[in-house]
């Protein structure tokens, strides 16, 4: 899929913040500046607004490696592990071990295995023209055959 603008990476992130649930995965993978915080950030605030919650900024977690976000009765865990260097260190911030429900949105995701019930995988590339992204998507559990044409 092309997606064409801002403003139609922003409609499918409100797509999937709709369909998504507690303990579901979202990794977000392509190179350094194609849309994946965006994404994230767009997806974050759809669910606040969408709860009656004030938007609230949100940041590429970098430097921080976390950002939690409570709305409501939902949690989001938005990690970005590209400093993490190997599993030793992934290991230390016990993304899955830890027993909340909670939403986990996490880009640069290599590291992680693959071994996640309801993981859904943005695949997110450069273009031939400046302001696109080619998207696809992969899944698995209750996103395995995703088509974002029928969310």
């Amino acid at each position: 899929m092309i997606i064409k603008s801002l403003d139609h990476l922003k409609l499918i992130s409100n797509k999937i913040a709709d369909n998504v649930s507690e303990k579901d995965c979202i990794f977000l993978i392509g190179e350094i500046g194609v849309g994946k915080t965006t994404f994230a950030r767009n997806f974050i605030n759809f669910l606040q607004k969408r709860e009656g919650v004030k938007e609230t900024e949100v940041l590429s977690p970098t430097f921080n490696l976390l950002y939690e976000y409570d709305i409501k009765n939902l949690k989001v865990m938005h990690y970005d592990l590209y400093r993490i260097k190997n599993k030793k260190e992934l290991d230390h911030l016990g993304i899955f071990k830890e027993e909340l429900d909670s939403i986990k949105i996490i880009e640069w995701p290599e590291l992680v295995g693959l071994n996640i019930a309801n993981r859904l995988e943005l695949h997110l590339k450069y273009s031939n023209k400046e302001n696109e992204r080619e998207l696809s998507l992969e899944g698995q559990g209750k996103w395995k055959d995703i088509n974002i044409n029928e969310l």
